[in-house]
């Protein structure tokens, strides 16, 4: 008896579907992909596209209707995508192989890009490790393409983990080339943001002026020729990335050399606090001593949540046991109030666009339920998934027994935010806020582990506030100066 072997059988079974693929009479959807004037339609079936794309799953769910019975055919559209680079992953999905011989490196990124887009999870680790391996010297060519793409999605994890080695492998290589100031600005909010780089201020400090400066090629060459509206330029190019380096770790010399000259760059909350801080380090008097702030805050700015709900969350963050004792609490900081800011999807974005590392307060209206989620990546308005493994959500269902709490972590990392720009925090649709004082949650969550209500549908919002967080670790520790009356100033402590 002859005994096949079992990849005979797979590369039939593969030849079978890509033959289903080209046949044209069997098909019971179409695909229109691309933008005009380059548009292509493709023919396709739907229980292929279901159990290959995580991303046509959940389009093919909500455009299909299971009663409708006239024979007529599905069609979507995916506009993001080139016809030629599609056509590429479609026979993926049907023959479950790719050869990438034969494609130019901008068209492998293309592929990749596409493939997170569709959901395509064993495809984006099969070509990050093809690029790594395969490609290495032309993307540190290409540096910056590499790492402005790794970073625009949460996916690529293994380039950026190559992008971080060969910035701290070749940091002022990196630092002195033209890649750096061509990136974007979540991009160097994210890097100088890294423990590796906050150890050296001054550094970071002249890396950001340089990259503003760049962005800015009509600024005098010479910066002590400055106007007036040069320097609000250059502060309003650097009001973001400025706010996340520690100019606290500073001694008065060093902060009079190199950052004093540029005061007028600096947001003028964090001018004024800096300028008081320094005041009162003169340089015939030894440094003060720094100790480290081994708690948060006896207080926080919340009218919803208390200290004891932050340390419990701060738990959940961590992944630790409730009993667990956490020694560096993360310190929340507030950047959006509802009552305060607006409750309009608009505001929401407009804030907390590029912001990472959230935590999402909504207060139950006529109830002391407290409802939330955690997104550790950056918010979006291009209706996108963000894909994360360390999102949850969670409730409380009084606010004043913090023990009456259910936690549902996310289980399918391919949805787990939803960047709407006509929503507020959504994390899948399991937990929504909608606008206008509205949300809503669902029973049987499809994307994270439990319900957090025992009620299906929609809610009104009496108040809902969104919180960054910032770490006490060792590199990212609060400082408190231990003399009497000296101002202590904002700490920039950040997450990398």
């Amino acid at each position: 008896m002859t005994i096949m072997n079992n990849n005979e059988f797979l590369s039939k079974l593969s030849q079978n579907l890509l033959e289903i693929l080209e046949d044209n009479e069997f098909y019971d959807i179409t695909i229109e992909v691309g933008n005009d004037p380059y548009v292509k339609i493709f023919r396709a079936h739907m229980v292929i596209l279901n159990y290959r794309s995580p991303y046509l799953r959940r389009i093919l769910s909500t455009r299909v209707n299971r009663n409708n019975n006239d024979g007529s055919l599905t069609h979507i559209r995916l506009p993001n995508i080139s016809p030629e680079i599609f056509q590429t992953i479609l026979r993926y999905i049907y023959g479950g192989s790719l050869l990438l011989k034969g494609y130019d490196i901008s068209d492998i990124i293309k592929i990749l890009i596409a493939s997170s887009e569709l959901g395509l999870q064993e495809l984006i680790i099969h070509l990050q490790l093809f690029l790594i391996e395969n490609r290495k010297n032309w993307m540190k060519q290409n540096f910056s393409l590499i790492y402005k793409t790794s970073f625009e999605n949460n996916s690529f994890l293994k380039l950026q983990d190559f992008c971080k080695e060969f910035i701290f492998n070749e940091p002022e290589k990196f630092f002195n080339s033209n890649d750096f100031t061509s990136l974007p600005e979540s991009c160097v909010i994210s890097l100088i943001q890294h423990k590796n780089f906050q150890k050296n201020v001054i550094q970071v400090w002249e890396h950001v002026l340089k990259w503003g400066i760049a962005q800015n090629p009509e600024l005098p060459s010479d910066p002590s020729n400055y106007s007036k509206n040069d320097l609000n330029t250059l502060r309003d190019t650097l009001q973001q990335c400025t706010r996340f380096i520690k100019f606290f770790d500073l001694n008065h010399k060093e902060f009079l050399d190199n950052v004093y000259p540029y005061k007028k760059v600096l947001p003028k909350d964090l001018r004024e606090n800096l300028i008081k801080h320094f005041i009162n380090q003169p340089d015939n008097k030894p440094e003060p001593k720094i100790t480290k702030e081994i708690s948060s805050k006896n207080t926080m700015d919340s009218k919803i949540i208390t200290i004891q709900h932050a340390e419990l969350i701060s738990k959940w963050i961590d992944k630790l046991e409730i009993t667990d004792e956490i020694k560096n609490p993360y310190e929340f900081k507030l950047i959006l109030r509802g009552s305060r800011d607006g409750f309009s999807p608009r505001k929401f974005h407009e804030i907390c666009d590029n912001q990472s590392h959230t935590i999402s307060i909504i207060k139950v209206e006529d109830s002391n339920e407290i409802l939330g989620g955690y997104n550790p990546i950056i918010w979006k308005s291009d209706y996108s998934y963000g894909n994360t493994m360390d999102s949850f959500i969670f409730s409380f269902r009084n606010k004043e027994n913090i023990e009456d709490y259910i936690l549902s972590r996310v289980k399918d990392e391919t949805l787990a935010i939803f960047n709407s720009a006509c929503r507020g925090p959504a994390f899948d649709f399991d937990l929504v806020l909608n606008g206008n004082k509205r949300g809503s949650t669902l029973l049987s969550p499809p994307c994270y582990e439990k319900p957090i209500r025992k009620i299906n549908g929609s809610f009104n919002v009496e108040e809902y506030e969104i919180f960054q967080i910032t770490e006490g670790s060792e590199e990212y520790e609060m400082f408190q100066i231990t003399k009497g009356s000296e101002p202590k100033g904002d700490s920039n402590c950040n997450i990398s």
